[in-house]
């Protein structure tokens, strides 16, 4: 895969969901009105089955205030922790939605989970694009270039903008570690690798992180460099081996309770952010139980 561009410079804005730490990011061409979405988020108060847009309606008001055209909304991975807001604002603004072609594995995976029917594909054509690993797509003249980084899901991609990553769940900030591995279709070991690929760009690559918890009660933050990253990162920085590596991230994701969300985000993302529904066209959601 090319160096990235550093020249090219994506003005970059965030939006911190405290419900499930997400962050969403606006991704806007310096020389256009051209912009991306990365990462959406739909609020869903799960107890009650109701569905809201509160987060995705932030990204709508800053794009419609900026006077930005939304040519693409792009899935890091299907997420497990919350739903994509994808059709919602491409309903409101348009734009292509694309994800890594790996969403065949996982809509294989959890199809059989959830029990879906044959009207289901499982070729991931509920999107708009399917990104193998190194393909390129512009925001407005900006290149953009994929890595596929599967290790957490098979889906996982990071998306390069000049001196800019989008590291999905790859990667957190340097006191957070990385993401588990222990889901259908992870690999400890893959991990390792994908986070490689990442900590091969240049030292000054912006990396910008799908979660933060905040570990140890600091602030939350969304940003940090590849340099960081290889000294300080407390799962692979420093030179950790990869067996090492294995060896941690199997012993904790073996302590780590499922995603709150993980019954309804699966359902969701798995179809670009639609609800599943019914014999009768009612939004549903099914609980498989004993299937995770």
């Amino acid at each position: 895969m090319p160096a990235p561009d550093a020249a090219i410079r994506p003005v970059v804005t965030a939006f911190f969901d405290p419900a499930t730490h997400t962050i969403s990011y606006v991704v806007r061409d310096p020389d256009s009105r051209a912009c991306a979405v990365v990462d959406s988020v739909m609020d869903i108060d799960y107890a009650a089955g109701r569905i809201t847009h509160d987060q995705a309606d932030r990204l709508v008001a800053h794009i419609e205030g900026e006077g930005l055209t939304l040519e693409w909304i792009i899935e890091t991975h299907v997420h497990a922790d919350h739903l994509s807001g994808a059709p919602y604002l491409q309903d409101r603004l348009g734009g292509r939605i694309g994800i890594g072609a790996g969403i065949a594995v996982v809509q294989e995976t959890f199809g059989k989970v959830f029990n879906e029917g044959t009207e289901f594909a499982l070729d991931g054509s509920q999107f708009d694009a399917l990104f193998e690993d190194g393909d390129t797509y512009a925001i407005g003249a900006m290149p953009v270039r994929v890595m596929a980084t599967p290790g957490h899901t098979p889906a996982c991609m990071v998306h390069v903008v000049g001196d800019a990553a989008f590291v999905g769940d790859t990667l957190f900030m340097p006191d957070g570690g990385s993401a588990r591995a222990d889901f259908p279709g992870g690999d400890a070991g893959q991990l390792y690798d994908s986070i490689q690929k990442v900590l091969a760009l240049p030292g000054e690559t912006r990396l910008f992180m799908c979660h933060d918890y905040g570990p140890n009660g600091r602030d939350i933050r969304w940003e940090t460099t590849v340099a960081e990253e290889r000294a300080h990162n407390i799962h692979v920085g420093g030179g950790a081996t990869r067996a090492d590596f294995v060896r941690l991230r199997e012993a904790r994701d073996a302590t780590l309770p499922m995603p709150r969300l993980i019954i309804p985000s699966l359902q969701v993302n798995m179809r670009a952010g639609q609800v599943p529904r019914d014999e009768a066209g009612r939004p549903v959601l099914r609980v498989p139980v004993n299937g995770l």
